[in-house]
């Protein structure tokens, strides 16, 4: 028996953005018809609070896996993504491991694309005046899932760290053909912008609910747990706010979970995930001018959909290595 081992290069190769936007798509739909199972996910802190390992196990169809993966804030800027583990995948009728695939490059590529997906449905048509917060590994997948979905005309980017932003730029010229212009603070690049991506290491807020522009849709990506956020009481107040999973917002997004807090808001601004406006359940923006926010935490069967569509097109393809697993049994003892 033996398991496909793929990694990082191999994942970029197997998962485009475009084609990962359709399948989170998918993946989200099956999520809110009752057709995946995810769990919340489990996180384990070291003792010195520097880092933790999160558990995400998910179901659907005729296959399981679960993502194992350590976060490690202080990575940021280091030769070593703040993500990083594999994600495992097993066929449901036997519990067969199939594929041990590299877990950083498949968070980088779906968060992104679930963004992607979130602006495609609520970001109005001819947004195309981009902000994206944060120079790291999210940043420049944000980028290239925004210009996936909508006609992208200027790019700002903001981080704490100047060289940061520069080297950020220099990448998207190469890689994209696609000017972006460092900006000094997060209101610089805020400020005027339709279509905002915030994708920091931040535990306190780097976004002003005062700085958005009528009509603005927001990606708010970067915090995963209660205590911390990216943007600010009043720019959650201000927005009509959609999610990935209102299970988890309720239990893990400190964006959402602070300024409720608070007594800002209630569990009604939750207005739907993002399947239920996929499958026409709830509707999604109902007006130009109002402000739009898709707060992403990323969930397992995410994570699973992309394993899923790696795995498939890796055996059509005789990409990755094929490692000796275990052993079959010929007794039932």
């Amino acid at each position: 028996m033996d398991i496909l081992i793929l990694d990082a290069h191999q994942v970029r190769q197997l998962l485009p953005m475009a084609a990962c936007i359709d399948v989170m798509a998918q993946a989200l739909t099956a999520l809110t018809r009752g057709e995946a199972q995810n769990p919340l996910r489990t996180m384990m802190w070291l003792p010195d609070q520097h880092g933790l390992l999160v558990t995400m196990p998910a179901s659907m169809g005729d296959a399981m896996g679960i993502k194992v993966i350590s976060v490690m804030p202080g990575n940021h800027g280091s030769e070593y993504d703040s993500h990083m583990g594999a994600v495992l995948l097993f066929e449901a009728a036997h519990g067969r491991p199939l594929a041990l695939i590299d877990a950083s490059e498949i968070t980088a590529i779906r968060t992104a694309a679930v963004s992607g997906v979130a602006t495609r449905l609520l970001a109005q048509e001819d947004a195309g005046d981009l902000a994206i917060l944060g120079t790291g590994v999210q940043a420049d997948s944000h980028l290239e899932a925004m210009l996936a979905v909508r006609p992208i005309r200027r790019v700002r980017v903001w981080s704490r760290n100047s060289a940061n932003r520069a080297q950020l730029a220099a990448r998207a010229k190469a890689r994209y053909g696609v000017t972006v212009e460092p900006v000094d603070s997060a209101e610089a690049a805020v400020r005027g912008a339709d279509i905002i991506c915030t994708a920091t290491s931040a535990a306190e807020p780097v976004l002003r609910g005062e700085w958005l522009s009528a009509g603005a849709h927001l990606n708010v990506v970067g915090a995963s747990t209660p205590k911390a956020r990216e943007v600010d009481s009043t720019a959650m107040r201000r927005s009509r706010l959609f999610v990935d999973r209102r299970e988890s917002t309720l239990n893990e997004a400190g964006d959402f979970l602070i300024p409720k807090q608070e007594g800002v808001i209630g569990d009604d601004h939750i207005l739907a995930e993002l399947g239920e406006v996929l499958l026409g359940q709830k509707p999604g923006r109902s007006a130009p001018d109002e402000i739009t926010l898709f707060k992403s935490l990323g969930l397992a069967v995410e994570d699973l959909a992309s394993a899923q569509y790696i795995y498939q097109k890796a055996v059509e393809k005789g990409i990755g290595t094929a490692v000796a697993f275990g052993a079959l049994r010929t007794d039932s003892h």
